[in-house]
């Protein structure tokens, strides 16, 4: 996973059309009505921005992890919802355009979060010892190129030809999620006579950090009385996390293979994870 086509090239490109095909499912309206729910909005931005980074710091704490996968838990933790977490919760019935609206709010503050956490983690954890750095004010540029400027693409072109947005959307969706897949299968793929060491590395702590966080943005969400639908999406939006740009920040921005082992681990247990919480609140809802 060293500089290669893949994070040089593959990976920043696909992260640009995933965040495009974002923006063509995103109004300006959407964020006016996320500010119409201020609860939802806060409790959502408290359990991802800070509850599920602290989750990450405690869990490499509590289990020792080597310090370039303790920076690894962190990165994925920083990073933002994504594709995946907006399916799960349109197929346990939670409220999708609260969802899509958090993936997108926290979308456009991460660029700037990221680099600055990421940074200190990796002074807490690697100290003085490491070749590698992220340089905070080049890295808030790339990322908003690679992040913000595509979903404002493609909100304009939502504006202005609505019905293509729509179809192309769709197929941008499906592509994200499945791109994510493909990118894991090559990184397998690629370091196979290693997988089993990625999994004693960051297996457990990447489960413990998927379905902690999993239950803690419901349990979050129950405890401040939302409603169901709203404590779904809030649920998924903390607990299932974009693989995808952790994997960038990792292995194109930082360039460190070993960092990305637990965005690899972390997004194939998601998405398993993601399918068990969803069938626990589908059938808490029929036994209601």
């Amino acid at each position: 996973m060293s500089p290669d086509l893949l994070t040089k090239v593959i990976l920043p490109l696909s992260l640009f059309l995933i965040m495009f095909g974002m923006g063509l499912s995103l109004k300006l309206a959407d964020f006016k009505n996320v500010a119409k729910s201020p609860k939802a909005l806060s409790i959502g931005l408290i359990g991802q921005m800070v509850l599920l980074p602290i989750a990450a710091f405690l869990i490499a704490i509590a289990l020792a992890l080597p310090p370039e996968i303790a920076v690894g838990l962190i990165i994925i933790a920083l990073a933002p919802g994504g594709a995946t977490s907006n399916m799960f919760t349109y197929l346990s019935k939670g409220d999708t355009s609260l969802s899509i609206s958090l993936t997108a709010v926290v979308s456009v503050i991460t660029p700037f979060t990221i680099p600055i956490l990421a940074a200190l983690s990796m002074s807490y954890f690697m100290g003085n010892s490491t070749e590698f750095n992220l340089p905070i004010a080049k890295t808030i540029i790339q990322l908003l190129v690679i992040t913000v400027v595509p979903v404002a693409l493609g909100m304009f072109v939502l504006s202005r030809w609505p019905n293509m947005a729509s179809k192309v959307e769709h197929y941008l969706r499906w592509f994200s999620i499945l791109f994510l897949l493909l990118i894991i299968m090559l990184i397998v793929l690629k370091n196979k006579d290693n997988i089993l060491d990625f999994f004693a590395q960051a297996g457990l702590a990447t489960l413990l950090l998927n379905v902690l966080v999993l239950i803690l943005g419901y349990q979050l969400a129950k405890i401040a009385k939302l409603p169901q639908p709203q404590a779904v999406s809030i649920g998924f939006e903390v607990g299932i996390q974009n693989g995808t740009l952790a994997l960038l920040v990792a292995g194109t921005l930082i360039g460190n293979e070993v960092m990305m082992v637990p965005a690899v681990t972390y997004s194939l247990f998601m998405f398993l994870s993601g399918a068990i919480f969803g069938w626990w609140i589908n059938k808490k809802a029929t036994n209601v």
